[in-house]
């Protein structure tokens, strides 16, 4: 949005701010009269002034073209203009208290083209430029609106529907009033929200907002109320897809979520606030008398007394100790856009004193984040299987999957929560493992693959309590899933559990790995001896290269695991050749010089003869 300083007319020239403009527009144009109304088209190329009640004057701000002013009158005899809208960068809709014109600016013509008109009788117009739908009031008591659809040069009627009043007017005269009406679009729907000062029941208290869902196609719909439970001047706002409403007596705000669950009555949800009343927190400067606050759609409060412009949002840290039901507070943060870190922290809170939550709670939350990422995972695939399949071209409208912020994958859950929840060592252990096997079991129910770092988690975490009995069932009854990770994890335990030994064999024959594979993926690991011991087992460390265990040995740095491979192969030399010395095909002589560095060369085992 933007602000316009018009000083005298114009003539001392006119100022234009935005939220995020770091350098405002200033011109100055001829003194024509007082402006009514004046906004930029999209782009800010053309500016469009009214100053009469018949006409409507723009100025191209194109660059090397004169900048001359010229009028466009509204069609309609004896109409006036109540406002305009710019739909694009050269369309614009001129509303009278008449009907609807709308028009195409040609602005190297310096002309306006009118492409459809419609006659209807208006009390009051609003534009939601997100969607670009124009709502009319109609009809002598207001309430009926009609909005029409602007896109690419062309108006759409969408069909009319009716506000419920509370009561049945005394007198036919305007009853419903622009204040108590706005369009924001919610979780990707348009509404029209009628803010009711007074329930239609007679026993209820209290103002409501009543939601009317607006599609493209097909009849508008009554679907959600919002209960404010208080009387009062209210006023709207829609921030991240919840429902925002200021009451201006206490000076506070609440905040409604119509993904939420509420009271379902057979054709519209009820909902109450999801969090109680709290005052808006002041941006730098403090926020002084509210009743000269006006509210535009979605998100803006302009302080006209103070000459302020704020935009407004929701902050998600302090929800957390406002929502204390950990599962409808799930609900409401995956909705939000900026909630990865908020959920993560609320995961991490809720595995720690003092605020541990129950296995059920915990169950819970898990549940609904793998909700979300099962999700997102299906959709990608779909996505990946269209495009593989060379059926991307035909459908022009396919695009990938958004990852949003509600997204929370194993890797964030291990990084953030897991890691640091089994390293702090607090809880009781059978409470961590637990824990662990909970979130395993939740990925397991929505059939996403668990990976092989989490299971190691829980392996690390068995070790380090010397459950090995446990251990050991959980890999005969196949609760961790076989992986050549895994496998190395388990054979690196042998020294403390040897029976891991076979076990981790046994997954690998499991997966089908080929022997030199496993050789690999251990050495990989700085699992050398492990390497070497499994080499022994099948009978090939006859044949394996010296120099490749050996680099191995070196990289771990540890100058007397060196020492055992390089005597060990000085030993097979000597079985093998006669003579321990290595020949100068296996492309040891760095090794040797090393060893001859760091254990002087008397260590050198000498040629034994028989």
């Amino acid at each position: 949005p933007d602000v316009f300083a018009v000083r005298s007319g114009g003539a001392t020239g006119v100022v234009v701010k935005g939220l995020e403009d770091r350098n405002p527009i200033s011109f100055r144009m001829e003194d024509k009269g007082e402006v009514k109304c004046i906004k930029f088209s999209l782009g800010n190329k053309i500016l469009a002034v009214q100053r009469t009640l018949k006409s409507v004057d723009f100025l191209n701000f194109i660059p090397d073209s004169p900048q001359l002013e010229y009028t466009q009158e509204c069609k309609t005899k004896n109409a006036n203009i109540l406002g305009f809208c710019w739909t694009s960068s050269t369309e614009i809709v001129f509303i009278t208290d008449q009907g609807i014109e709308f028009y195409q600016v040609l602005p190297e013509k310096r002309s306006l083209k009118l492409l459809k008109n419609q006659s209807i009788n208006v009390n009051w117009y609003m534009y939601c430029p997100e969607s670009s739908v124009i709502l009319l009031s109609t009809t002598v008591l207001g309430n009926v609106l009609q909005p029409f659809y602007f896109k690419s040069g062309t108006m759409s009627k969408l069909s009319k529907f009716e506000i419920e009043l509370p009561a049945a007017p005394k007198s036919s005269k305007l009853s419903l009033s622009e204040r108590d009406i706005a369009m924001a679009t919610i979780y990707g729907q348009l509404y029209v929200l009628y803010l009711r000062h007074h329930s239609r029941t007679s026993n209820s208290t209290g103002a409501e907002v009543v939601l009317y869902q607006l599609p493209r196609e097909g009849s508008c719909k009554k679907t959600h109320i919002l209960k404010l439970n208080r009387t009062g001047k209210f006023a709207l706002n829609v921030v991240d897809n919840l429902v925002v409403v200021h009451h201006q007596d206490t000076e506070t705000s609440v905040i409604f979520d119509i993904k939420l669950k509420g009271e379902f009555d057979g054709s519209t949800t009820i909902h109450q606030f999801v969090l109680p009343p709290r005052s808006i927190q002041p941006y730098q400067i403090p926020v002084a008398d509210s009743s000269s606050w006006i509210v535009f759609q979605p998100d803006i409060i302009i302080s006209a007394s103070e000459g302020y412009l704020w935009s407004l949002q929701v902050k998600l840290e302090p929800v957390v100790n406002l929502l204390l039901d950990k599962g409808k507070l799930m609900d409401f943060l995956l909705q939000r856009k900026e909630c990865k870190m908020v959920i993560l922290s609320v995961c991490s809170q809720m595995l720690s004193e003092p605020e541990r939550g129950s296995l059920s709670v915990i169950a819970t939350v898990f549940d609904k984040l793998n909700h979300e990422y099962k999700k997102y995972l299906e959709a990608e695939q779909s996505y990946t299987m269209v495009v593989e399949a060379g059926l991307s071209r035909s459908n022009p409208l396919l695009k990938r999957p958004v990852r949003t912020q509600a997204v929370i994958d194993q890797s964030d859950m291990y990084t953030h929560v897991l890691s640091v929840f089994t390293e702090k060592k607090e809880a009781p252990h059978k409470f961590t493992i637990a824990v662990l096997m909970e979130y395993i079991r939740s990925l397991n129910q929505f059939q996403i693959a668990v990976q092989h770092y989490l299971y190691e988690l829980v392996i690390k975490t068995l070790v380090q309590h010397n459950l090995f009995y446990m251990l050991h069932q959980f890999l005969q009854y196949h609760v961790l899933s076989d992986s050549k990770p895994l496998a190395c994890l388990l054979l690196s335990l042998e020294s403390i559990y040897p029976p891991a030994h076979q076990l981790s064999l046994d997954m690998l024959k499991r997966l089908s790995t080929a022997n030199d594979e496993i050789v690999e993926v251990l050495l990989s690991k700085h699992q050398v001896l492990a390497a070497l011991r499994f080499i022994r087992g099948i009978g090939g460390h006859d044949s394996i290269s010296a120099r490749k265990f050996l680099d191995a040995a070196k990289q771990a740095e540890d100058d007397m695991l060196f020492y055992t491979i390089f005597r060990f192969f000085e030993q097979r030399n000597q079985r093998l050749r006669g003579n321990p010395s290595f020949t100068p095909g296996e492309h040891c002589e760095e090794h040797v010089t090393f060893f001859k560095q760091v254990f002087g060369e008397q260590a050198l085992m000498k040629p034994t003869t028989f």
